[in-house]
Formats: structure tokens, C-alpha cells, sequence
């Protein structure tokens, strides 16, 4: 019997704006089909909304910011670039549903678009895979998992580099009191700073290392005091700019603290610091250290997935720190079978995530193949046949196109959202992204096999 979802798009790719955008098509007809969708965002779209008395008066409705929160994911967009294809793009008015006449500003979609949080945008991709499994095209019974890192948008990081982070940040905001309080005065240190900087950058005598950090870091206390003083004057801070920049100086001064303490523990008296008391970037401070086995260092956060026969990605979390793959294991396969309600019969993992515990806990939630690809010791793989366990090991090493399908294709090898409730928003609205180009292409299947 032929879904609902399938004979509506099979009438809407026969229009050519439709079949040149199959994406676009197919959730623009969930959409349509399954307003109920909207309401799981709605929540977070609409706190806080105040009327205003300026301006045309009017907002985009929850659908249109959906919408053109999806839009602006399937064409990697830009929030300029979205406002731009309103005017430019006839399948862009017509999918957002807007008045080519009447377009939003790009600054209108940031605050609505931003607004929404990962929780509920992890809602929203579990009931879009559940429209999928009603059309027939997932079904629950393998899963296989994977971890990855998504790199945060910071440059590497070093405690030189921190150092003179830290001097640019505080001597910008000093700048921009000034131009709105003449009487706080502030010295500017920036050229000799940037040139201890480079000399460090390119000394490689330890000892002489240690006298441009010396050199560098009595710099960097002159930078901290006039901080603390700016801060001490804020009482003659009147203007609405002149208060949030002071604002911006007390958060400034701890991180400055911070990246003092590291460096001078570091580089002058030679200890190790623990990675717990680090800081990466006082511009993205959430960044994580993630070292995946011997392979190189990365900046960001650990990303877990989950994916299902057809590709979707059944489950997908943002950790912090740096938690052992043996540790994500049983909450997967729990989240798993709680968000869909189906027990699979397959699981598939690499080594990473191999424990006796692991494969015990898996039998006990009915999982009748367990298969890790790389086993040491005595744990061995549960399988019905050594035929299946080959198999489900060759196709676990699919998930790695999968990941790197995301990352390529929806830009999510380094993420530039700021902050970490952004960083994993973004994560998500690039998983269902992905998970509606996967729908699309297994719906185009069907169309040739019908």
C-alpha cells in the first residue's frame, strides 16, 4: 500500500521548481502533512517575544522561521545570503512561504533562528525519522555507532598565543571605553607586546623563551591592572554602550587571570597543568581537548552518533570533555530504543567501544547480534553466525561516510556558531539536514522502483 507521503510527492516533482529541489520538496510536504512538527520549536521560537512599536511591525510566523532555518541549512547559507535568495530565489519565497516584497532582514532570522535550542531540535530530527520509518524507509533493526569531533572556530592554541589574545582583547575594549568616557585614560601596549610575540614564536632556546614570557608577562599585569582600574571607575559609566563594555571587561579579567596562571606555571616554573584547569580560547572558552587514540589533537567537542540501514542518524549527542566511547555505549542503545520504541537486532560499534560489560548489557535489552570490530582478550562478538558478524563489520565501517557526508556537506568540520548552546543547535540543524537529504535520496529509489 503507497504512503500518503509518497503519492504527494509524486505529483509535486512532476512541477519543475519541485523536482529541481527534491530536498526542498520533500519537507515542504511533512511540513504540510505533519504540522505538528512546528509545534515541538515553537516553544523556543516564541519566548521572550516582545511587541514592538517600531519597524514594519510584523514578525515571521513559526513556520517561516522554521522553514527558513532549513532552507539556509540544505543551501549552506549564510544569514545574509538568506535574506539575499528571499528576492533572488523564487523556490526560496515560495518553501518560506514569504512576500517577495516584503522580505525579513537577515538580523530578524538570526534572532529567531538562534533562539532555538538542541533539546527540542533533537525532538524535532526523532520525529522526522519516525515519518520515515512509517514510509518504510528505516526500520530500526541495525544500528551502528560512532564518535567524531567537531572542531569550535579558534586558532590553535598556544600560551603565547593565548597571551597576546588576551593584550588585542583588552587593549580593543580600553580603546572603546575611551571613545565614550575621554576621562578614562589607558596606555596602549600592542607594539611591543606583538613583537615579544613573534620572538617567542620563533625562539627555540628554552632559556631565552623564558625571558620573552618574563618580558611578555609584565606586559600582560600591565594589562590586568588597567583593566581592574577601568572597572573600579564604572560608577561614571552613564551610556547604555560605556556599561556593556564595562561588562565585557569583568568577564575579560578572570579568563586574563587564568591565561596568566597557565602560562607562568607552564613556561616559567615548567609545570604540567592538568587540562581541567586549561583554557583554549578566551572567545569560545567551552572548547574541549580531544585526543581519539594517537591520532592528532582537536579543538572542540566530542560528537556521538548513532545511524540505522538507511543512513539516517537515529541519535546524536554533544559531550563535554573527553569521555571514553566504552562510557556512551549503553546510553545509545537506552536513548535509542526509548526515542523509537524498537528493540534493534544489530548493533555494530568499532573497538573503542568494546567492554564485556558493554556486550553483557546489549544481550539484556534483547539485541540478538553484538559486533565489535576489534575485540582483545576474551570478549568475543554474540552473533548467530560468523556470515553475519563479517557482514555487520564491513557495514559498520559505513558510518564513516556518513560522518564525513555531514561534516563535507554541511560544513560541520569546524563549527563558527558561538557559544556552546549555538555549537550544539548547530550540530543538530546540520544532522537533520542530513537526515532529509538521506530521506530524499531513499524516496527517489522508491520512485524508480515503483
Amino acid at each position: 500500500m503507497k504512503m500518503k507521503l509518497f503519492e504527494t510527492l509524486k505529483l509535486k516533482f512532476e512541477r519543475t521548481d519541485w523536482a529541481k529541489n527534491t530536498e526542498l520538496g520533500l519537507i515542504d510536504t511533512i511540513l504540510e502533512q505533519h504540522p505538528e512538527l512546528l509545534k515541538i520549536l515553537e516553544p523556543d521560537i516564541t519566548a521572550g517575544r516582545k511587541a514592538s512599536i517600531f519597524g514594519r511591525g510584523d514578525v515571521p510566523s513559526v513556520e517561516q522561521i522554521i522553514r527558513a532555518a532549513i532552507y539556509k541549512e540544505l543551501k549552506k547559507l549564510d544569514y545574509r545570503e538568506l535574506a539575499y535568495h528571499q528576492t533572488d530565489s523564487r523556490i526560496c519565497a515560495t518553501f518560506v512561504k514569504i512576500d517577495e516584497l516584503r522580505p525579513y532582514s537577515f538580523q530578524m532570522y538570526h534572532d529567531y533562528i538562534s533562539r532555538i535550542k538542541e533539546a527540542n531540535l533533537n525532538k524535532f530530527m526523532v520525529a522526522l525519522n519516525k515519518i520515515a520509518i512509517g514510509e518504510g524507509l528505516e526500520d530500526i533493526a541495525k544500528v551502528r555507532q560512532d564518535s567524531t569531533v567537531v572542531e569550535t572556530n579558534i586558532h590553535y592554541p598556544t600560551n603565547n598565543s593565548l597571551v597576546w589574545d588576551c593584550i588585542h582583547e583588552s587593549d580593543r575594549l580600553l580603546h572603546q571605553l575611551h571613545e565614550q568616557i575621554k576621562s578614562i585614560d589607558y596606555i596602549d601596549y600592542i607594539k611591543g607586546a606583538k613583537k615579544t610575540y613573534f620572538k617567542i614564536n620563533v625562539t627555540k632556546n628554552a632559556d631565552k623563551r623564558v625571558q620573552l614570557f618574563c618580558k611578555q608577562l609584565v606586559t600582560f599585569t600591565k594589562c590586568i591592572n588597567q583593566l581592574s582600574n577601568a572597572i573600579k571607575k564604572k560608577e561614571h559609566c552613564s551610556g547604555i554602550t560605556a556599561t556593556n563594555i564595562v561588562e565585557a571587561i569583568e568577564k575579560l579579567l578572570p579568563l586574563m587571570k587564568q591565561v596568566y596562571s597557565m602560562t607562568e606555571r607552564r613556561e616559567i616554573k615548567g609545570e604540567s597543568v592538568p587540562n581541567d584547569q586549561k583554557l583554549f580560547s578566551i572567545y569560545e572558552q567551552h572548547t574541549d581537548i580531544i585526543v581519539k587514540g594517537s591520532r592528532k589533537v582537536e579543538f572542540g567537542h566530542k560528537v556521538n552518533l548513532a545511524t540505522g540501514a538507511s543512513n539516517l542518524v537515529l541519535y546524536c549527542s554533544v559531550l563535554r570533555g573527553n569521555p571514553c566511547d566504552k562510557d556512551l555505549y549503553q546510553p545509545t542503545i537506552d536513548k535509542v530504543v526509548a526515542d523509537y520504541g524498537l528493540i534493534p537486532r544489530d548493533i555494530a560499534t568499532d573497538g573503542g567501544y568494546a567492554t564485556k560489560k558493554n556486550a553483557e548489557y546489549a544481550v539484556t535489552k534483547g539485541i540478538t547480534n553484538i559486533v565489535f570490530n576489534k575485540i582483545v582478550g576474551s570478549l568475543k562478538n554474540i552473533v548467530s553466525s560468523k556470515g553475519i558478524e563479517t557482514r555487520l563489520k564491513k557495514w559498520r565501517s559505513g558510518i564513516e561516510a556518513n560522518i564525513s557526508n555531514i561534516k563535507r556537506g554541511f560544513g560541520l568540520d569546524r563549527c563558527n556558531w558561538k557559544g556552546f548552546e549555538h555549537f550544539t543547535a548547530k550540530v543538530m540543524w546540520s544532522i537533520i539536514g542530513y537526515n532529509i537529504r538521506v530521506m530524499t535520496n531513499a524516496m527517489l529509489v522508491k520512485f524508480k522502483t515503483e
